[in-house]
């Protein structure tokens, strides 16, 4: 039986790591690549890594930590997959074919497409068939608005008026591989995630789901294993403060006997 996957997601904010409130506010945690080398040391399954900067200033900074000055995302991918052997998806400012070309180029295993997908959803297509659907993920944030759940771009700022379960099958019919499904309500609260529709979305398409959006502690992960059909689960902040964090998850839902792999720390 196929194993259900346990990821972190990172959040890069002009150079940094962040941490993420409702998509409005940020605390910054550090250095991107040092972040990453860790998770990878603690064998999370996989990595989604995002880069949510609304300009183009980017740097790494502190010098005075021996951290070396990059300018511009692509140079922070490459040195991310440099530091790692996990499979990496990674999203943000995705525009054109060449855009994926380079981020597959420089080591990432998959790429991640959030508002480009929604104004050209033709895009989903011509992607899929490029570089094929398994590397084709697509983002679907969405949030409540007077009581209905609505999909969300722009980095949670634009309503586009649909509910994530219509948008997540149009995604899986136009050949996107995988859904990474995110409440904008629940980001950075702690509060669990949203069962209703992530078991929703999930009952819909047939292609994989990954769950995102108000972790708070290791049983949040479990309740979204044992009550709908997701793939995977994801979260950002959970795993930023606590030391071999994706050990100790992957350990308590291990012992709790879900189906996910075993934990285990490597030596990089």
């Amino acid at each position: 039986m196929k194993k259900r996957r346990v990821i972190p997601v990172v959040l890069l904010k002009n150079g940094s790591l962040v941490q993420s409130v409702q998509f409005s506010s940020y605390l910054n945690l550090g250095n991107p690549v040092w972040a990453v080398k860790r998770l990878s040391e603690w064998a999370s399954d996989e990595l989604i890594y995002l880069d949510i900067t609304t300009d183009n200033d980017y740097d790494t900074g502190r010098e005075d930590l021996g951290h070396v000055k990059r300018r511009t995302f692509l140079e922070i991918i490459a040195d991310v997959s440099k530091v790692t052997f996990m499979p990496i998806t990674v999203g943000g400012r995705i525009r054109s074919l060449d855009d994926i070309r380079q981020r597959l180029s420089l080591g990432a295993d998959k790429i991640s497409i959030n508002t480009v997908a929604f104004d050209d959803p033709a895009f989903i297509a011509r992607a899929a068939g490029r570089f094929g659907s398994q590397c084709i993920v697509v983002s679907i944030d969405y949030k409540d608005v007077n009581g209905v759940k609505r999909v969300m771009v722009e980095g949670g700022r634009r309503d586009t008026g649909m509910h994530p379960v219509d948008w997540a099958r149009q995604v899986e019919a136009r050949g996107a591989g995988e859904i990474l499904l995110n409440s904008v309500d629940r980001d950075g609260m702690k509060c669990g995630y949203d069962i209703e529709t992530i078991a929703a979305v999930c009952a819909s398409v047939k292609i994989p789901v990954i769950a995102q959006g108000g972790v708070g502690c290791w049983e949040h992960f479990e309740e979204a294993l044992r009550s709908t059909a997701v793939d995977a689960v994801a979260a950002a902040n959970v795993f930023q403060h606590t030391d071999q964090s994706v050990y100790y998850a992957k350990q308590h839902l291990y012992e709790a006997q879900h189906n996910v792999r075993a934990p285990s720390l490597i030596s990089l």
